[in-house]
C-alpha cells in the first residue's frame, strides 16, 4: 500500500466502466468527473456521477472519497506506521508480545474477516501473512529484474510449510471490550489484501449515498460500485478485462448491471516470471502456491467487501466447489474464465451483445 502524494483534477468526460484493468462501453452521458490521481491501496481511483449536479456536489464526493480511502489505507497497511495510528503494521509488530489498542473501525474490519474466513472455508484467510511474504518478497526480487526470477530463488516446499504453521485464524484475537487485536504466534502476521479495498469501497459507497449521490460510479482501481442506474433508468454496462493479454480484443465480454459491486481476481496483473511459467499472488492456501484453475474470477453482488473476499476464494476452487459455494451464499453472480479463454457465469449474469 505505498502512497503517493493525492492530486485532484475535475474533468468532464465520457466515462469508461471498467473491472480490474478491463475498459467497457463508452456511454453516451456527459459526466461531470473527478479523478482523484492517488495511490491508496496500490491503485488509482475515479468517481463519476451522470446525474444532475452542481460542482459543489461533486467536490463533496470527492473530499469524502479521499477522506475514506487515506483513512483505510492507513488502518490496513501492512508496511508502514503512521503517527497517531495502530494499524495492521502495528498489529504484525507486536505479534507474540502485547495486545494493541485501535480504532473500533479496526475492530469491525477484522470481525467481518474472521466471519469471511468461516464463509470461504479458510480460501479467504488474513493470517495467511507468513506465507504471502515468502511469495511478495520473490516478486520483490523479479521486480528488480525485468520481472524474472529463477527457479532456485522460489521458496522451497520446506519453507512454505514452516510458514504454513503460522496462519492460524485463532491467533488472532480481538478483545471489542478492551479495543485491543493481539497476534498470539509471535512468527505470524495479518495480510488483509484480499479483502481490504473491497471493504474500504464498502464504506465509501455508505458515505457518497448519504451525501446524496445519484445515478455515480465509484472505479476504486477497478473495484467497481454503481450508485443507482443510468439516468434514463438503464443498466451499466461494463466490460471483463481479457486475460490473454495476446489477444487482439481487449475485452473477453462486457455485461449489463445495476446498482451493484463487481470485482475481479486476475492472474495477468501481478506476478512474475521464471522461465516460460507465470507465477501471479493469487496463493491457494491447500497448495501455498498460485492457484491454479482458472485466469480470472468475476464477482458481482452488493457488497464490494464480500466481493473481494469471494473473488480470491473463487479463484482457488474448482467450478463445482465455487459453484456450491455461490449457491449456499445466495445473492452472488459470477464469471470463471479458463486459461484457454472458457467462461462459464451463473444465470444471473446479463452479457451484453452489441
Amino acid at each position: 500500500m505505498k502512497r503517493s502524494i493525492a492530486v485532484l483534477l475535475l474533468v468532464c468526460i465520457l466515462l469508461s466502466l471498467t473491472a480490474c484493468g478491463g475498459g467497457g462501453a463508452q456511454s453516451s452521458y456527459k459526466t461531470r468527473n473527478r479523478t482523484i490521481s492517488i495511490v491508496y491501496f496500490n491503485t488509482y481511483s475515479q468517481i463519476s456521477t451522470y446525474a444532475d449536479k452542481s460542482d459543489e456536489n461533486i467536490e463533496s464526493y470527492v473530499k469524502i472519497a479521499d477522506e475514506v480511502l487515506s483513512y483505510y489505507h492507513e488502518l490496513f497497511d501492512i508496511y508502514h506506521e503512521y503517527s497517531g495510528v495502530n494499524n495492521i503494521k502495528t498489529i504484525n509488530k507486536n505479534a507474540g508480545k502485547s495486545p494493541v489498542a485501535v480504532d473500533a473501525a479496526l475492530i469491525d474490519f477484522l470481525e467481518y474477516c474472521k466471519e469471511l474466513y468461516r464463509l470461504t472455508g479458510g480460501k479467504t484467510n488474513v493470517m495467511l501473512g507468513a506465507v504471502l511474504k515468502l511469495w511478495h518478497d520473490c516478486r520483490e526480487a523479479a521486480d528488480e529484474n525485468f520481472g524474472y526470477l529463477a527457479e532456485e530463488e522460489l521458496p522451497t516446499e520446506a519453507e512454505l510449510n514452516e510458514a504454513m504453521e503460522h496462519t492460524s485464524i485463532d491467533s488472532l484475537i480481538i478483545d471489542r471490550e478492551n479495543s485491543t487485536v493481539y497476534i498470539s504466534d509471535p512468527d505470524a502476521s495479518l495480510d488483509v489484501g484480499a479483502i481490504a479495498k473491497g471493504y474500504a469501497v464498502d464504506i465509501l459507497y455508505d458515505r457518497i449515498k448519504e451525501a446524496g449521490a445519484e445515478s455515480t460510479v465509484l472505479n476504486i482501481g477497478g473495484n467497481i460500485r454503481t450508485i443507482g442506474l443510468k439516468p434514463d433508468g438503464g443498466l451499466w454496462v461494463t466490460g471483463i478485462t481479457n486475460p490473454d493479454r495476446n489477444s487482439e480484443n481487449s475485452l473477453i465480454c462486457k455485461i449489463k448491471i445495476g446498482s451493484t459491486s463487481i470485482v475481479t481476481s486476475g492472474d495477468y496483473e501481478r506476478y512474475m516470471m521464471v522461465g516460460d511459467k507465470r507465477y501471479h499472488h493469487i496463493i491457494d492456501p491447500a497448495t501455498k502456491r498460485p492457484a491454479e484453475y482458472f485466469s480470472a474470477v468475476s464477482i458481482i453482488t452488493e457488497s464490494s467487501g464480500l466481493a473481494d473476499a469471494l473473488s480470491t476464494a473463487l479463484f482457488c476452487m474448482s467450478y463445482e466447489e465455487g459453484a456450491a459455494l455461490v449457491q449456499e451464499i445466495g445473492g452472488i453472480d459470477v464469471i470463471w474464465i479458463s486459461a484457454d479463454g472458457g467462461i462459464k457465469a451463473t444465470d444471473g449474469i446479463a452479457f451484453h451483445n452489441e
